[in-house]
C-alpha cells in the first residue's frame, strides 16, 4: 500500500492527464460532449421532483421537503454507482495500456474514480444550491460532506482494485456488478429512512458501509450534525470495513496483475 501511495505522489501529473482524457473519451463524438455527464443526473432529479413533489405530493421527511431529503441520498449513491461500474471494466477498456510493460496499471481503477469525482463535486454544489433555493441557510458544517466524499473514495479504491482484477478472469463481472448495484440501491437509504424500517431489518441494513455515508449526508444537511459527532462505533465500523476491502483489493490486484496481459 505504501508503494502505491509513493507512486501516486510521483505520477500526479500523469494521473491528472489520464483523468482528463478519460472524461473526454467518455463522450467523444457526441454533440454536447462532457455536458451529458451532468445532464443525465439532472434530468433524473427533475423527474423525481416532478413525480414525488408535484405528482404524489409526498410529505416532508425529517422536517424537510421530500425532494431535498431524496437528493441528499441520491447524489452520493450516483458517485458510488458510476465509479464501481466504470472501474469494473477498466482493464478491458484500456487493454492497450495494460499490455505495455512499463505502464503503471494500478492507475487505471483510480482514474475511473477521480473521473467520476470531478462530476460528483459539481453535484455537491448543486445540492447545496437546492437547499439554499428552498430557504435553508448555508452552514459551515456542510463542509463535512467533503469528508463523506473522501470516505466514498477510500471504499471505492479497494473495490475498484478487486473488481477490475477479477473482471479480467470473469467475463461476466460487469453484468454481475450491475445486478449487485441494483440490489444495493434498495439496500441503501435512498428511498427509505430509519423510521420506516423495523429494528432487526434496520440493523442488518446498517451493515452496508454506504449507510454511514448517506445517513451522514442527511445528518449534515438536515440536522447540522458534523461527522465528528457521529457515534464512534459507526465510524470505526465503516473505516474498519473500508480498510479490509482496501487490503483485499490491493492483494488481489498484485496477485493477478502478472496475468493481465496474457488474458486481455
Amino acid at each position: 500500500m505504501s508503494s502505491i501511495l509513493d507512486d501516486v505522489k510521483e505520477n500526479l501529473v500523469l494521473l491528472h492527464n489520464l483523468v482528463r482524457n478519460d472524461l473526454k473519451s467518455r463522450y467523444s463524438g457526441s454533440a454536447f460532449g462532457i455536458l451529458w455527464a451532468f445532464v443525465q443526473p439532472l434530468v433524473t432529479i427533475l423527474v423525481f421532483w416532478f413525480v414525488f413533489q408535484l405528482g404524489f405530493r409526498n410529505s416532508p421527511v425529517e422536517d424537510v421537503e421530500y425532494i431535498l431529503w431524496l437528493i441528499a441520498g441520491y447524489i452520493p449513491w450516483t458517485f458510488f454507482n458510476d465509479s464501481v461500474m466504470a472501474s469494473s471494466n477498466v482493464m478491458y477498456e484500456y487493454s492497450y495500456l495494460v499490455k505495455k510493460m512499463k505502464f503503471k496499471v494500478w492507475m487505471l481503477p483510480i482514474v475511473k474514480i477521480f473521473s467520476s469525482l470531478y462530476i460528483h463535486l459539481f453535484f455537491v454544489l448543486f445540492v447545496w444550491g437546492m437547499y439554499i433555493l428552498y430557504g435553508h441557510a448555508p452552514q459551515w458544517v456542510w463542509i463535512s460532506e467533503l469528508y463523506y466524499s473522501f470516505c466514498t473514495i477510500v471504499l471505492l479504491i479497494g473495490m475498484a482494485f478487486l473488481l477490475s482484477s477479477l473482471a479480467v478472469f470473469l467475463k461476466d463481472m460487469t453484468q454481475m456488478v450491475a445486478i449487485a448495484l441494483q440490489l444495493g440501491f434498495w439496500m441503501t437509504p435512498i428511498f427509505w429512512s430509519d423510521a420506516s424500517m423495523k429494528g432487526t431489518i434496520l440493523k442488518i441494513l446498517q451493515l452496508n458501509p454506504l449507510y454511514y455515508i448517506l445517513s451522514g449526508w442527511r445528518d449534515v444537511l438536515i440536522e447540522g450534525i458534523g461527522f465528528w459527532n457521529r457515534p464512534v462505533q459507526e465510524t470505526l465500523y465503516f473505516w474498519g470495513f473500508s480498510f479490509v476491502v482496501l487490503v483485499i483489493g490491493i492483494k488481489v490486484y498484485r496477485t493477478l496483475r502478472v496475468h493481465f496481459a496474457d488474458l486481455l
